[in-house]
């Protein structure tokens, strides 16, 4: 396989592998979109174009197109769990189905037959370079039944260099065996709590409910807050406000009124002493780098875009090679990109119009901390596309652009320098005060205040604390009379309702203070799934969209209301994600983390089923019984589609649309139906006769067969005159 290495390169890498010479056997490339896969073709002159694959002299390059292949659904375990019954839970695969989708079976058939082709020597994993792009290898290549040595191209960027680099240096699978292990694991655990969890409470409360492992939570941190919402109850606090003309300064809140009114009254036109006046030069350090949350967090508040959006393009300007590895959640480089870094910050202004020279690359060191990344580097624009541009770009595009730009020159600036004064006043033995900021030194800000002023259409919701300055002449010991004292009003605000905003940062940091300090806290979901996790509760119907706001909906209040506290706890889930960190690093095993959530699934039915009778009815409104089964004697009630006995461990039905009377253009309808329940027989006028192309009159009877409807007809004797 060594020698493959050295000496199968494409005709541009010969540099890179070696010196040419006949090569019998080849090596495949899988990646995880057909676009990134002609990148990786250019890179490696594979430039054949065949039916899902392009070949070249030493390699083929092909493609999955996403997850190619899932884990199969719990009936095709067992054509028992077609129909979702309590008494057949939990559903532990005893070995894990996968199953690929009937639009995407031509490219697995294909991918298949290249990983058993005979001149294939090993296969390389092309696919993102994170937890997800193992997840979508190893279902392939597992269902493929494929057991060739594979190697890990790992990169950060699709630029050309970046590409040929990572060929270069790739890496055995096996050193990437854990951080497939949580792949596998994070997968299983979520069919296995939203498998089970879902039928459970499904069938012991008659009503479809989801849960979910990162979702459930995640609704009830929306529900908590709109409760909160809706149920505040503001209250009235008072200031009062004293000034000689040219300084304002400001009490304490004070809670009563009476007191406010007093405190004011004895003010108004005393005298009053300035006992405090201190002045010190504070720094505001420049933000961070974008990691992705970070980055949806801010496109959301500049530009409205969902985080859904902002991932989507960040995917697409990825693979055209102008952005770095999206799905990151370090905002940090490394110390050997210190000097492509730098070159980087100095080469903004291209990209960036309104950027100076000056202000560029003054805290490159700052960004620098080989400790915090781990998979890949904070989101960086490429050098590529310095030398493309992005005037061409659409809109949309273009904004997250010079969002990432802007942020790059930011975190490498100035400090911003500014002076701030406090000064306390007391009258009548009160102490009142006000605080001035006057900047020194723009630094880093000044970036983000052009940037905003024209790159962004409206400010940000929340408005950041206006700069004020203290009049000058006011010393310690000044005497202040007369001074004007004035009561002011005003009253405690409810939370805001989430937007995509703060929620992604809700979810970043749920859970957070039940951790130690130590711990590698992930929150809820990782940055890589957090966007899906939203969308995923929107197009449930569990949460709705309203403007900028993300709110639960009527039917997602009524899923949290019935969910324990445990399911809907962010510090349990956070401190799965912390484990399947903790798995990546080879700290605990996958027999750990399974054990774990294999219990949780069994204390989940062990609660359902203590749910009481009553509670189950919880979603049940009162429906008209139409009959009695004619197998059990159970209530029978109209459905959308059919007339259903009560009893869910009965069979019984009459449908609407069935074959019998849909032969003769008939449909069964309540009245029929009640006849049939009561007397076993019911009269049917206008009959079709396809035969005779005629109308008719019969009676329809219903009898049983092995407890399953039967009908036939039968025609009424004329009575004789």
């Amino acid at each position: 396989m060594e020698t493959v290495i050295r000496t199968g390169a494409a005709r541009n890498l010969g540099c890179l592998f070696g010196r040419k010479e006949r090569i019998m056997s080849k090596f495949l490339v899988i990646a995880e979109k057909p676009s990134v896969a002609q990148s990786y073709a250019k890179n490696l002159s594979a430039y054949k174009r065949e039916d899902g694959y392009l070949e070249g002299e030493s390699c083929i390059v092909s493609w999955c197109l996403g997850h190619l292949a899932e884990y199969a659904q719990p009936e095709e375990y067992d054509l028992k769990y077609e129909k979702w019954q309590f008494d057949d839970l939990p559903i532990f695969p005893e070995a894990w189905k996968l199953k690929v989708s009937k639009d995407k079976k031509k490219q697995f058939d294909v991918l298949k037959g290249l990983m058993n082709r005979s001149d294939v020597e090993y296969l390389v994993n092309g696919c993102d370079a994170g937890r997800e792009g193992e997840l979508i290898f190893q279902r392939v290549y597992v269902l493929a039944g494929c057991r060739k040595p594979v190697k890990r191209l790992w990169i950060s960027s699709m630029e050309d260099a970046a590409i040929q680099k990572g060929f270069q240096t790739m890496k055995s699978e096996e050193e990437y065996k854990n951080l497939c292990m949580a792949a596998v694991c994070r997968a299983q655990a979520d069919w296995l709590i939203g498998m089970n969890g879902t039928r459970a409470y499904t069938t012991r409360y008659f009503k479809r409910l989801v849960v979910g492992r990162v979702q459930t939570p995640t609704l009830a941190m929306l529900a908590e807050r709109q409760e909160r919402i809706e149920h505040f109850q503001k209250e009235a606090f008072y200031k009062v406000a004293l000034t000689d003309g040219k300084l304002t300064v400001v009490s304490e809140n004070i809670a009563n009124e009476e007191a406010a009114d007093l405190l004011a009254a004895l003010c108004n036109g005393s005298t009053a002493v300035v006992t405090q006046m201190k002045k010190e030069r504070k720094k505001s350090f420049p933000p961070k780098l974008y990691d992705l949350t970070s980055l949806q967090r801010e496109a959301n508040r500049y530009f409205g875009y969902t985080a859904k959006c902002t991932l989507d393009m960040l995917q697409e300007l990825y693979e055209e090679k102008l952005v770095t590895y999206p799905r990151t959640d370090s905002q940090f480089v490394t110390e050997d990109m210190k000097d492509s870094v730098e070159e980087l910050v100095g080469k903004m202004p291209v990209l960036l119009p309104f950027v100076d020279y000056g202000q560029l690359g003054h805290g490159i060191k700052r960004v620098i901390n080989n400790a915090k990344v781990s998979d890949h580097h904070a989101i960086l624009p490429t050098k590529e596309a310095v030398e493309k541009g992005i005037a061409d770009l659409p809109a949309d595009k273009k904004n997250l652009m010079m969002l990432i730009c802007q942020q790059l020159v930011q975190a490498t600036g100035e400090e911003y320098l500014y002076e701030q004064t406090d000064i306390t006043v007391k009258c009548q033995e009160h102490d009142f005060k006000a605080r001035g900021k006057i900047p020194v030194q723009m630094g880093f800000k000044e970036v983000e205040k052009v940037f905003k002023q024209l790159c962004v259409k409206a400010e940000p919701v929340e408005e950041k604390e206006k700069e004020t300055s203290i009049p000058a002449g006011y010393e310690e010991g000044m005497r202040l009379f007369p001074v004007k004292a004035e009561k002011t009003t005003h009253y405690t605000s409810p939370p805001k309702p989430f937007n995509e905003d703060t929620l992604l940062a809700a979810m970043e940091t749920a859970g957070n203070k039940e951790f130690d300090s130590e711990t590698e806290k992930k929150g809820l979901g990782t940055p890589a799934t957090r966007a899906s996790i939203i969308e995923k509760l929107v197009s449930s119907g569990y949460a709705q969209r309203k403007g900028k706001q993300i709110l639960p909906s009527t039917e997602g209040k009524k899923l949290v209301r019935v969910m324990p506290e445990y399911l809907k706890s962010a510090v349990m889930t956070a401190e799965w994600e912390n484990q399947l960190l903790m798995m990546e690093k080879g700290q605990i095993t996958d027999t750990q983390f399974m054990g774990e959530i294999t219990s949780l699934v069994r204390k989940i039915l062990e609660v359902c089923r203590e749910i009481p009778e009553e509670e189950r009815r919880r979603f049940q409104t009162t429906r008209e019984v139409i009959g009695k089964c004619p197998v059990c004697a159970c209530d029978v009630f109209e459905g959308k589609q059919n007339f259903y006995c009560s009893n869910r461990q009965c069979d019984f039905a009459l449908w609407k649309e069935n074959r019998f009377l849909g032969s003769m253009e008939k449909n069964l309808d309540k009245k029929m139906a009640m006849e049939l329940l009561d007397k076993a027989c019911t009269h049917v006028k206008g009959l079709y006769s396809k035969k005779k192309d005629m109308k008719f009159d019969a009676d329809l009877l219903l009898t049983l067969e092995d407890g399953k409807p039967r009908f036939h007809l039968e025609f009424p004797k004329k009575k004789k005159k």
